[in-house]
């Protein structure tokens, strides 16, 4: 199971790497709003690395922190889009709880990691 959800972090980033510096006007549209749509599959992303690497939870916080960082930047030269502030920290924000979630479900669930 371990190996499925590093998969699914993966493929996670790389979406989020591909959807973030494509031209909006090519942008699959889903119609939630944009703040949501930022917080779901970080958050998603934050929990699927959590599972995957569960004995690695403040090196995932911090490389996720930096991952939202970077792809903000990135953006800075992809043609139509734009770096925003309030998108890192709604990026920032729900990886971090996405890695907190897990970790907590980890500690209380697996015995491996109860002290």
């Amino acid at each position: 199971m371990q190996r499925i959800f590093q998969a699914a972090a993966w493929l996670l980033a790389g979406t989020i790497v591909v959807l973030s510096l494509r031209p909006a006007s090519v942008r699959p549209m889903t119609g939630a709003q944009h703040d949501l749509e930022h917080l779901l599959i970080f958050l998603a992303t934050g929990m699927a690395f959590g599972f995957g690497y569960p004995d690695r939870f403040r090196l995932l916080t911090f490389a996720l922190l930096t991952f939202a960082a970077a792809i903000e930047v990135a953006q800075i030269w992809a043609p139509g889009r734009h770096a925003r502030i309030s998108d890192f920290l709604v990026d920032a924000a729900a990886s971090c709880l996405g890695v907190g979630l897990s970790y907590a479900f980890v500690r209380l669930f697996n015995p491996r990691f109860s002290r």
